[in-house]
């Protein structure tokens, strides 16, 4: 019987609650169950990422995979759609799918990330080639990003209200435009919606494939937010923060072809988002506690910086 690692089922419970304990007591069960339907063995360690637990396995009619199941939410329920609109182009191949109980068997890449990579422009090149392959004619099924502008708009204003921060007025006005301009704008384009560089892998078949896809319809430059923000640690280090900041930027919107004022106003409403997140929740890697404050200081500057058009 597959054994859950202790830190994902803290971290599950600590999230979903009952509902989270729940569905764990049933997860080794339903991994065995799949384990046979789908004819693998377990081969490695058993790995998880923020809501899913992966089993590497091995087919027995060859090859080798990695199991996947997800905790059910909505947030989860697109990720093998956008798996098999891509069909293995910048991403890994779905193998196989079972949507009750938000299960795939994808293709085995390494361990190693590309937030691991030292050289800044190598990563942000990276994010920016995966991001235009990515881009795709999205399934109809998929979400809508035009579909969450409001209530985006809408937990902005409450945020800035609510909350003691730092952020300007004028920052602030600069999100709510973002998504009454961009956010509302159709397309059919397929974004991944979580593209950083913990989500890109090293791979066997391609140098780098994506994982871990939410799986949206709307405007690629999306995404160039959340690359911005999981370099928060490195950037930080960087002697002069505005110009690492646009450095990234510019190399990512020229490796993805994208327009660099959308992919800038994108971004700038995700650093403000963050910041005000970071004030409601914290973030998944840190709850509390000083390297709370230190993320907390770096989305807030993200956002000031990102508020100018330079």
């Amino acid at each position: 019987m597959t054994r859950t690692p202790e830190a994902f089922s803290r971290s599950t419970v600590e999230r979903e609650g009952e509902g989270g304990a729940a569905w764990l007591a049933e997860l080794p069960v339903i991994v065995e169950g799949l384990l046979g339907r789908w004819e693998c063995v377990p081969d490695g360690e058993v790995m998880h990422g923020g809501v899913g637990l992966i089993v590497p396995v091995r087919r027995r009619a060859g090859g080798t995979a990695v199991l996947k199941v997800s905790f059910p939410h909505p947030g989860n329920a697109h990720e093998p759609d956008a798996f098999a609109a891509w069909g293995g182009r910048g991403a890994v191949l779905l193998l196989e799918r079972d949507d009750e109980r938000f299960a795939m068997l994808l293709e085995r890449v390494q361990a190693s990330t590309l937030a691991e990579v030292d050289d800044e422009d190598e990563v942000a090149t990276v994010a920016g080639r995966i991001n235009r392959r990515l881009a795709v004619h999205a399934p109809p099924n998929l979400p809508r990003l035009h579909e969450r502008a409001a209530a985006w708009e809408e937990q902005l204003r409450k945020d800035a209200a609510e909350l003691t921060h730092p952020l300007s007025r004028y920052a602030v006005d600069a999100a709510v435009a973002t998504v009454r301009e961009l956010g509302h704008i159709e397309s059919d384009t397929l974004v991944h919606g979580d593209l950083h560089a913990r989500n890109i892998l090293r791979a066997d078949r391609e140098p780098w494939l994506a994982v871990d896809p939410k799986g949206y319809a709307g405007d690629p430059a999306y995404d160039g937010g959340t690359l911005l923000k999981s370099r928060a640690l490195r950037l930080l280090e960087a002697d002069d923060l505005r110009t690492a900041v646009r450095r990234t930027l510019d190399v990512f919107v020229e490796a993805a072809e994208l327009d660099r004022e959308c992919a800038r106003r994108w971004a700038q409403f995700h650093a403000v988002q963050a910041a005000f997140g970071a004030r409601r929740h914290g973030f998944r890697i840190a709850r509390s506690g000083p390297r709370l404050d230190r993320l907390t200081e770096f989305v807030d500057r993200l956002a000031t910086l990102l508020t100018e058009r330079a």
